[in-house]
């Protein structure tokens, strides 16, 4: 460049003025001169084009020209030097060669010459500025009249201004200058001059200037200029400053433009037509007045998004400009009679579902300004929404035939893609749905509520929360769809669509439904049309269907929640435990569902929405039954029959269904009606299976015959990964514990491929992993006993793993124990699990596992939970001799050092089968045995316990025990005993004896025990059965054989009895002799209760002849006799006349006649049925904590009560607990079981909160004893709940006899 030629002057500032022509987008709407700096120094990593520019090309060029022989001079050098090994890879040579060249004498040489030519070049530029302007001021005179014949308002620049117009920065002097020329006293060309160039300007330095006010003032003006190529350039400037200025600069600039709106309305000599003529939409004043209404709502919508960084005074500025705004009313005048259009109605022209409204509302910083704007000084804006709504809601009611005013819709529009005209109808229907969106969002903030009550014009009661709430019911019930004409927009705005998806807001925020819904009138309100139709009277609903399921749609949200549900079960107060009528609005509900299901509402039928109104309904009644609470106030009505007949009418309606036949018309029709019948069928079946949420549901189910078509159906949603429903958040997790729990409920799942699938899944991720994953790495080594990977399964295998479901899967069935196990054999069963993971005895089945230590560690783990349920304990040691397998395998791991001195090696598994073997041989509560510890202690003695590979177990497990049992007598005790004793009882006596009994209870329970405790339940329970009001049962006469055998012993009972004796023995209760006795206890009580069975038509393994389980109730009561045969049979003869029986002595009942057929024939036991139920609604009543977090860990309460109450607490309580719980369900009644189970859950809260969030709620709740928990310390709590319950659970005890199924 040493010879720079004029040619080449020219030749550059082309090139320069072409780059910057082509960003001139960029940098004019930079707020600043440093951020147009920043954009042209990153220009390449924005500018896809920017190597296309022809001054980038000419600077490779001399870059290449200068410094080309340089870079391949240095490039040589290094690639020598790589080749010789020296070298590190590309991008090191490319550092290098760039480091050396800008070092290099060349590159100085290049750059100080580049730097005077770019100056040259720049300095001519700047000097030609003033001499460009003024060509391009006599250029926009001459093309004018093309610019206004080719101008479209969406233009943001004139595409014809060169470059240095477009990017002009002004001094004060020629800004103060343009303010003058535009003042409305300058002629209308020098304005226009001045205009144009106040767009090229950057707005920024427009909005410092030092005459911006009166800049301000002038723009108004302008706005209001009749040329509308002028109107639109103030426009342009204002859109321009509001897309690139910050808030401080924007907010004058859109206060200014909401006080002109403000003005404009309010002046009588701008034209706004009146409501009655409507708004056409291509009228020029319209055009340009809708322009200017939705740069303000744009605006609205946006400046939410940054507001937050500034000042709130900027932010309540604009907000106060806008309210006032919205506020203004145009009146008629005396010169035009005419009401006109007020700004609201133009602002939800172009917003009408006030989007703008919502975004101010959402955060707490903005809506704290905007709701005490509203208070203060603009709360007729609410007044102004709600009269509109008001006014549209009389109007629809007025209607009784034929459509409403609101729905009257010119023919001719309807069908138009772009709407060109707007009625004053469609005006006042799009206000409406303004006006409900914003009423909608008020009541979803408790500040917003606190606006009300509002007083209306022209009426004397003020509007409160609750009388909006029921305008909006009004509403829905009467509007009409939303008018054709207007679903060019996007989305639904039916008047009734809105206030539902509002309503729905409110319900699923516990403060606004509680304050807006969950009252009475609202409900009647809801309500109202569904007694109409109940009684047959004519009620004028615009669409009958359409508004039911809108309301069925709110009922069910108000229904998922507890103090929703309340307010439909019992309305509003919860009626006394023994006033058992029920005065919520469940009952309308659910007999309209009985009447829709059976198609009895004339008005309804045919409809083609029938099948959709019914899922709607039955789907409120699901949120009612699905607890223990609701069910109970929906028994008597039966909807469970109802359902089920519904649903086999749709499945043979579905069968029937002609094949569609190709070529024909009937195809879509054919096809429309299998969908809604396969849509019903299934939407039946769900409504089915959500009564299996509750023990007494799942007895309903059990009932209907449908419960293995329930669960499939449940498996293929599983499977498929879907919700349960809308209002349930946790899965199908407390259904499957449900119906797990049950011997009918095993099967069904086992029919329905669901373990299968547990097994089939669990075996792939111990064993296999998955196929479809590309493993780069190994997979870590487990560290815990069950790998996160597997607790899933292991929570889901416990769930399911009940004694009720043990015995349906495995019972009275051998193991494979196969010879050879194939690698790719993957278990299905149950059974199998057993086999390949728990009883792992053979070299072939360790053989077959690839990962032998975790997965024999998973089924160990398995093991000792299932354990811990006693009868399962029994029936896995009698079919597979569990503690052989073990005691075996301790052998295996045994080295000998020398003869007398053999040492276990240690390890995980050697240190889990000593730990079961110990729970398995030593029976007893948390102080009767010490459990080994399953973790290894640092330091020289890592596992401190004895193992051991045959019995007898290490006294070191065995706590210590009475030496013998206390004889003495208490003085209060005596007393009892007396008047126990006393052969004339008065009135009243029960209770007395009750008292006195409690009192003991509570001041010296160490007495209830021994001897003291078998002379009490003696004559108490004496006296009962000889008292026949107290006598629930009758029984026939049974005198006791001296010489039955015992040989006809099960298995099962041979080894609990065993356990009894060793339990007994350790307590220093029995003799050496008691086993025989107790051996002739459990046969005469099996003959005595056989007299009171009947053969039960089933299939279920456990109802096939004898009770499969052991009896522990018999068992405990001959431990508190002493092991006395005698008084042991004479006291459970005289005890099984009483309806307490029935719940504490489970074989009692077992295939007994005195249960309805099919009651007994479903193999669900009272204790689950009515005790278990009742545990479970107390729970939720009394311990919501507890109850949801057993909700969370998808895992019933039922199940652990039924585990607890089956064994009587045995090794979950010490034997005076156990002995205390049997007292005072004997002396206080069947319910206080009931009261027990809830007082132990309330023992353990702390613990069952923090084992939910380990996830591990139901190991804990299975495998933990029950430490410091006394039954005394909890009695008076047992009291206050049997004081509020007592009335409701004994009368349904003592109905089992007739249980309503």
């Amino acid at each position: 460049m040493s010879h720079f030629s004029t040619e080449d002057e020219a030749l550059l500032q082309s090139m320069l003025r072409q780059l910057l022509q082509s960003v001139k987008e960029k940098i004019t709407g930079a707020p600043s001169v440093e951020c147009s700096e920043e954009i042209l120094l990153h220009l390449e990593e924005t500018d896809e084009n920017f190597h296309n520019y022809e001054f980038v090309k000419y600077l490779r060029q001399y870059i290449s020209s200068n410094l080309g022989s340089v870079i391949e001079e240095e490039t040589e050098k290094c690639t020598s030097a790589q080749n010789q090994g020296e070298g590190t890879g590309y991008d090191t040579l490319v550092q290098h060669v760039t480091k050396k060249t800008r070092e290099s004498k060349e590159y100085r040489e290049m750059m100080h010459s580049l730097k005077n030519v770019m100056m040259v070049v720049v300095e001519s530029l700047i000097n030609k500025f003033e001499e460009d302007h003024m060509r391009s001021k006599e250029m926009q005179r001459k093309v004018k009249t093309e610019q206004h014949s080719s101008y479209h308002a969406d233009n943001c620049s004139d595409s014809d201004s060169s470059f240095n117009q477009s990017y002009t920065f002004m001094n004060q002097e020629q800004l103060q200058l343009l303010v003058e020329r535009l003042d409305p006293a300058q002629p209308k060309e020098v304005r226009q001059e001045a205009m144009q160039t106040l767009c090229s300007a950057p707005p920024s330095d427009i909005l410092n200037c030092e005459s911006w006010t009166n800049l301000r003032k002038h723009l108004a003006a302008a706005l209001l200029d009749p040329d509308p190529n002028f109107s639109d350039k103030v426009l342009k400037f204002y859109a321009r400053t509001f897309s690139s200025c910050p808030l401080n600069m924007t907010r004058e600039l859109y206060t200014s433009l909401a006080k002109y709106l403000e003005l404009y309305f309010l002046s009588e000599d701008n034209y706004v037509p009146a409501i009655s003529i409507g708004v056409d939409m291509s009228h020029p004043d319209i055009i340009r007045l809708l322009k200017k209404i939705r740069l303000l709502n744009e605006y609205q919508r946006e400046v939410p998004s940054f507001w937050i960084r500034q000042p709130e005074k900027y932010m309540e500025e604009i907000m106060e400009s806008t309210l006032s705004l919205l506020s203004v009313k145009c009146e008629p005048s005396h010169t035009v009679s005419l009401k006109s259009l007020d700004p609201v109605y133009f602002l939800a022209l172009v917003d009408l579902k006030a989007v703008w409204f919502k975004k101010w509302m959402h955060s707490y910083y903005s809506r704290t300004v905007v709701l005490k704007l509203l208070e203060k000084k603009y709360k007729s804006l609410i007044a102004a929404s709600i009269e509109q709504c008001i006014c549209y809601l009389e109007a629809c009611e007025s209607v009784v035939h034929g459509t409403c005013w609101c729905h009257s819709f010119p023919k001719s529009h309807i069908s138009n893609k772009q709407k060109n005209f707007y009625t004053g109808k469609e005006l006042q229907y799009i206000r409406v749905v303004h006006s409900l969106s914003l009423l909608g969002r008020l009541l979803i903030y408790k500040q917003g509520r606190k606006l009300f009550p509002v007083q209306l014009k022209n009426r004397k009661d003020l509007m409160s929360v609750t009388d909006l709430v029921i305008m909006f019911i009004r509403i829905i019930c009467c509007s009409p769809n939303c008018p054709k004409a207007l679903t060019v927009h996007a989305g639904n705005y039916s008047p009734s669509s809105l206030i539902t998806d509002g309503l729905r807001i409110l319900c699923d925020r516990k403060e606004c439904a509680t304050e807006c819904l969950y009252t009475n009138t609202v409900i009647e309100a809801l309500l109202q049309p569904i007694h109409y139709l109940l009684n047959e009277k004519e009620m004028h609903l615009n669409c009958r269907e359409m508004t039911l399921i809108h309301i069925a749609d709110i009922l069910a949200r108000i229904a998922a929640v507890d103090d929703g549900l309340s307010l439909l079960l019992y309305g509003g107060e919860k009626p006394s435990a023994a006033d058992n009528r029920s005065q919520g609005g469940a009952h309308t509900i659910v007999q309209f569902t009985k009447k829709l299901l059976d198609e009895d509402i004339s008005v309804l039928s045919g409809s083609e929405m029938l099948p959709v109104l019914k899922g709607a309904f039955i789907f409120v009644c699901r949120q009612m039954y699905s607890t223990c609470e609701g069910l109970e106030v929906l028994l008597p009505y039966r909807l469970h029959e109802s359902i089920v007949e519904a649903w086999k009418k749709t499945s043979i309606l579905s069968e029937r269904i002609p094949t569609p036949i190709a070529g024909t018309d009937c195809i879509s029709s054919v096809n429309q009606e299998s969908q809604s019948f396969a849509v019903l069928e299934e939407t039946l079946l769900d409504d089915l299976l959500n009564f299996a949420a509750t023990p007494k549901g799942l007895l309903l189910l059990q009932s209907t015959g449908t419960i293995t078509e329930c669960v499939t159906f449940m498996f293929s949603r599983f499977t498929k990964n879907l919700q349960v429903s809308g209002c349930e958040k946790f899965g199908y997790g407390v259904i499957v514990s449900q119906v797990a729990a049950t011997a009918s409920g095993a099967i069904a799942l086992q029919n329905s491929g669901f373990v299968k699938a547990l097994v089939t899944e669990l075996w792939g991720i111990l064993e296999c992993g998955r196929d479809d994953v590309r493993i780069t790495n190994p997979r870590s080594t487990p560290v815990d006993p069950i790998d996160r990977s597997c607790q899933k399964f292991f929570l889901a295998l416990i769930n399911l793993l009940s004694f009720p479901a043990v015995y349906e899967l495995i019972g009275q069935q051998l193991i494979p124990n196969k010879p050879e196990y194939s690698l790719r054999e993957v278990p299905t069963g149950i059974i199998d699990i057993i086999d390949r993971l728990i009883i792992v005895d053979t070299d072939a089945k360790i053989h077959s596992l690839f990962n032998y230590e975790q997965s024999h560690m998973f089924g160990l783990r398995l093991l000792n939970v299932l354990c811990c349920d006693l009868d399962i304990l029994l029936l896995l040691e009698s079919q597979y001799k569990i503690s052989e397998v073990l005691l075996d395998a301790q052998k295996e791991n045994v080295i000998t050092i020398s003869d007398n001195s053999p040492e276990f090696i240690i390890d995980g598994l050697s240190v889990e089968r000593n730990h079961i073997l110990v729970r398995i041989n030593v029976l007893g509560g948390p102080k009767e045995r010490i459990l080994p510890s399953r973790i290894l202690n640092k330091g020289d003695d890592p596992y401190p316990w004895p193992m051991f590979s045959s019995y007898p177990c290490p006294m070191c497990y065995l706590a210590g025990f009475p030496e013998k049992a206390d004889v003495r007598q208490d003085e209060d005790v005596s007393k009892l005993l007396s008047a126990l004793k006393n052969t004339h009882k008065q009135i009243g006596w029960t209770e007395n004896t009750q008292r006195q009994f409690c009192e003991i209870m509570e001041r010296k329970p160490h007495v209830v025990s021994g001897m003291n405790l078998a002379e009490l339940i003696e004559s108490f329970v004496l006296h009962l059965s000889e008292t026949p009001s107290d006598c629930y049962f009758t029984d026939r006469e049974y005198k006791a054989d001296a010489n039955v055998t015992t040989k006809s012993l099960t298995s099962v009972q041979q080894l609990g009895i065993k356990m009894t004796i060793s339990y007994g023995k350790r307590l220093n209760l029995l003799r050496d002799n008691a086993e025989n006795d107790l051996c002739q206890v459990l046969m005469h009580c099996e003959k005595f209760l056989k007299q009171q069975q009947r053969p039960v038509k089933s299939s279920l393994r456990s109802l096939q002849g004898r009770y499969v389980s052991y009896d522990w109730f018999a068992s405990s009561v001959f431990l508190i006799m002493m092991g006395n045969k005698e008084k042991t049979l004479t006291f459970l003869q005289q005890f099984s006349r009483l309806l307490v029986s029935a719940f504490i002595w489970i074989p009692r009942l077992h295939s007994s006649i005195h249960l309805p057929v099919d009651t007994g024939a479903s193999g669900i036991h009272p204790v689950y049925f009515c005790s278990a139920h009742y545990i479970e609604m107390l729970l939720k009543a009394e311990l919501p904590l507890v109850f949801s977090a057993f909700h969370m860990s998808g895992f019933a309460p039922s199940q652990i009560c039924q585990q607890w109450l089956m064994q009587c607490f045995w090794n979950y309580m010490d034997w005076s607990e156990i002995c205390h719980y049997i007292a005072i369900c004997i002396f206080l009644g069947p319910d206080y079981q009931i009261y027990m189970c809830i007082s132990v859950f309330k023992h353990l809260q702390q613990e069952i909160l923090q084992h939910t969030q380990n996830q591990d709620l139901q190991v804990f709740l299975k495998e933990e004893a029950l430490h410091e928990f006394r039954v005394s310390d909890y009695f008076r709590y047992m009291e206050s709940l049997a004081s509020t319950y007592r009335p409701v659970f004994l009368r349904d005890m003592k109905n089992i006899r007739v249980q309503s199924t």
